[in-house]
């Protein structure tokens, strides 16, 4: 795929010895590809991890505790209501 990328651009910038808007192809093509690059995690750190990936990590990580704090916070919220009107049953 890269190959192909790389031919492509290079064919555009040959033709844009005959007409320039080849040359503002290429360019556009450049700039999508490197888009699509750094959209995708291609941002490499010097250690070789992803900053991007690890972000991403890092959200999944917390959206999955926010789930899960939703998800018992309601359940703990209705058992305290139960047992709060099983203690108002008892006072009367």
């Amino acid at each position: 795929m890269f190959v192909l990328l790389l031919i492509l651009i290079v064919a555009l910038f040959g033709f844009g010895f005959l007409n320039p808007i080849w040359w503002v192809a290429g360019a556009v093509l450049v700039y999508g590809v490197t888009r699509h690059g750094r959209d995708r995690g291609g941002g490499r750190s010097r250690n070789g991890s992803s900053d991007l990936g690890d972000y991403r990590d890092y959200q999944e990580l917390r959206d999955r505790r926010e789930r899960w704090d939703r998800r018992y916070s309601r359940q703990n919220r209705a058992r305290w209501r139960r047992e709060d009107r099983r203690d108002h049953e008892h006072r009367r």
